[in-house]
Parts: C-alpha cells; structure tokens; sequence
C-alpha cells in the first residue's frame, strides 16, 4: 500500500480500531486516531478528541491530521438501556462521517457494518450480499447499522468521495470485553455443564486480525481499482480456508483409504496410493457452478446489468462484504474451547469426583427461563445473566458466504480459528492476572 495515504481510524481508542491501528503501523502507515476518549498513547500517531455526531470536529481531525482515508470503526455495544444512542450514534453520526469527508474532499471511507444487517432472528445458511435487508431487523442495533451501511453505500459517487462497507462477523480477539465477560461467567459460577439448544447449529466467528486486515484491503481497494473492471471471472475455483482443519484430500472413487476386504480390487495398489499422494485441493473437475451462483456468467451478467450507478459486482467502491473467518463452527464447540483454554478443571473427566454430565436446556425451555429472568433482574435493577436475546444468538445458525470479499478484495484469513481462541484465552488470563 503506498505510504502516502494517510489513515484516520475513527474509534481508533476501541477494541477493532485499536488492533487497526497497530496493523498500519506495522505497515509504515501514517495514522491518526480520532475518538470520544483516549485510551491509550503511542508515539508519532496524534489523537483527536470529539464526539462522532460533531462534523466539525471531523473535519478538523480530517484537516490537521491530513487523512487521505478514513476508516470509521464506531458503534455502541449491544444491549445498551437507552436504545436511542444506537440511532444517535451508528446513524447520525455516520451521517456526519460521510458529511465531513465531502465537506474536506476526502476521497476514500471504509465503513465498519455487521454481518447482523441480513439478521431476523432467523436461520441464515452460506448467505452472501444479495440477501436483502430484513422487513423486521432483529433488534435497534442491527436495524441502525443497517442504515448507516445504507448511507454509507448511497454516498459513493458523490464528490468524488469512494466509499465501501464491512460486515464482519462475531469479532472475537485480545481486548474484546463484552462477549468474553459473558462466555467466562459459567466458568466461575460453576455452570459449564449447561447447554442451550442442541449444539447442531453453525456459527460465524472473525478474529479481530483478519477484521483490521480486511479493512486496509478494502481502502487498498478503494485507491488502486480503477474501470474497466471484467465481465468475467478467468478462475473459477477458489482454494480452501484450512487455517485450522488442514489441507484433506475428499475420498473418491479413484483414491480413497482401503478396508479389509476379501477380494481387494485389481488396481487396490493404485487408489490406495492416489489417496496418499500429493493432490491439488482446488482440482476444477468437481467444481460445478449453476446459474444461480453470483459468479457464474449469468449471475455476474445479472449482476452487471442490475447494478446502480457508480458500482460494479467486482468493484470495491459502494460494495458490502461479509467478513469471516471462512472456519464456521459449532456455536457451543468455540464456547467450550475458550472454556478449556482458560480453566481446563472446568472439564474433569467422567471417572473424577467433579464430574457433571451435561445437560442441554431446550430452545423453548431456555426462551420461558429467560423471559422469567428478564423480568425478575428488571425488578431487581440488575442485568440478568440469561436474556431472549442471547438464547436467539446461541441457537441461531448464522454462517456468511466469503466469496465476494476473496474475488473483489483478495481477502482470506490471516489467523485460524485455532489460533485466534488460543491468543484470545492467552490475553484473558494475563489480564485476570494483572488484576489479582
């Protein structure tokens, strides 16, 4: 990426802006932060104090610090009890991002959305950027990130400014508090025999590396791609995520590991050895694209023909992308490793004293226990542990097709599933120690 951008990561004092920031660094970046407070200081990068919904403060971050790219990261947690801030904050404020780079001339804005715009609560299965926007959004955060990702879109074009959005999904990582405090709490009320649902559904998690590495693509995108862009895609066969699986070869009937068996084939020999050679994992002879795929030649045709104005399915500039770890999981399989990682005497084996078999709480048990929570934690003024919220999360399947994120921004993971629970178990015991 050349160096003579200059990057200002709005909400650069937060959990993703943060890890954002030390990633261009790494680079030779020059970066700027701006944010409500600052939490932390590092040399030659300048900090810039302002409330996001305050243009001119923006735009005087903007001017002095001399950015050339803004990436604006903020949003509030969820399950804030004033559910106004989520307007005020991801839409009127987003208004004023987008306000502020016109006003100054910027030319590039990355935006951070959320997987959870295409949520209702509902399954989403391999899903990619054609699905539309809920009729009925799953809660005020993700209805407001929705139309912040709106104006955010619908803004590329105007005075020359190019803009894009990010949705990632389930950000996990060092210095992410919200969920961790949440999937830790069994662990020290001695509760992690409990399960809600049956464990059946897949989940989407993205370290926050892979997160801030998708970013500086996306604004290396936004700088370098320039028209004409292709009416076709030469490769069609992308190369498998197997940051933590591993390369496997899928058995066939042309190589596959043999049985016992009485009479073995003629060429037994050969499918056997077929198996345990080397083998190209992306061998297009499998690989069988319909119509409906949205980069096929009828879908990308489609697309082309159906696009807006200013945009172009394989241009990054007023695009959406899922962003994911491409490794989706089972939603209490990751909870569990996480669980280990920190206190392995949370899991005694059957044959010890404190062994506890697990048991697994119903959808509609949970919901009933929930809502009864809910409401006794709301006469006793405290946050309740269990809300219908967090059961809808837990049993949900939601996993996001990558595919549009690899082709347009050569995106794919930069840490595996493994590896990104093992660094983020290693921060959260060093913290607890730093505490004790």
């Amino acid at each position: 990426m050349s160096t003579k951008q200059v990057y200002l990561v709005i909400g650069g004092s937060g959990f993703l802006g943060k890890h954002l920031v030390e990633m261009l660094l790494k680079k030779g970046e020059a970066v700027a932060i701006f944010d409500l407070v600052q939490r932390f200081t590092i040399e030659n990068v300048p900090f810039f104090p302002g409330d996001i919904v305050d243009k001119a403060s923006i735009e005087n971050a903007i001017q002095k610090s001399g950015a050339t790219v803004v990436f604006h990261t903020v949003s509030p947690i969820h399950g804030l009890p004033n559910p106004d801030i989520y307007t005020k904050v991801n839409v009127h404020g987003t208004q004023a991002v987008i306000d502020a780079c016109i006003a100054t001339s910027l030319k590039y804005l990355v935006y951070t959305s959320s997987a959870g715009v295409v949520f209702d609560g509902g399954d989403l299965i391999d899903v990619d950027e054609r699905l539309p926007y809920p009729a009925k959004p799953y809660d005020i955060y993700n209805d407001t990130k929705a139309q912040a990702e709106t104006l955010v879109l619908q803004a590329n074009g105007k005075s020359g400014l190019k803009t894009c959005a990010l949705r990632p999904a389930g950000i996990f990582g060092p210095g992410e508090r919200q969920a961790i405090q949440h999937m830790v709490k069994p662990i020290a009320e001695k509760k992690t025999h409990f399960q809600i649902g049956p464990n059946t559904n897949l989940f989407d998690w993205t370290y926050v590396e892979n997160v801030a590495h998708a970013h500086i693509l996306a604004a290396q995108g936004l700088i370098t791609q320039s028209a004409p862009l292709p009416t076709t895609i030469a490769k069609t066969v992308l190369e498998p995520i197997n940051n933590t699986t591993g390369t496997y070869r899928i058995p066939t009937s042309e190589a596959r590991p043999l049985g016992p068996a009485v009479d073995p084939p003629a060429n037994a020999k050969e499918i056997s050895s077929a198996f345990h050679s080397s083998f190209n994992p992306i061998d297009p002879t499998f690989v069988v694209h319909s119509k409906w795929d949205q980069y096929s030649p009828t879908g990308l045709q489609l697309a082309i023909d159906s696009a807006p104005e200013h945009t172009h399915p394989l241009q990054v500039a007023g695009q959406a992308f899922f962003i994911t770890n491409g490794e989706p999981t089972y939603c209490w399989d990751f909870i569990r490793t996480l669980w280990f990682l920190i206190s392995p005497s949370s899991f005694p084996s059957p044959s010890s004293p404190g062994y506890k078999k697990t048991v697994v709480l119903n959808y509609w048990v949970a919901i009933c226990i929930a809502w009864i929570t809910e409401w006794v934690y709301w006469v006793l003024r405290k946050e309740p542990v269990l809300t219908m919220e967090r059961v809808g999360y837990l049993c949900a399947t939601r996993w996001y097709n990558i595919e549009k994120a690899r082709r347009v921004l050569g995106y794919a993971p930069i840490v595996g599933m493994d590896e990104g629970i093992r660094k983020t178990a290693e921060w959260w015991l060093a913290e607890q120690q730093k505490a004790s």
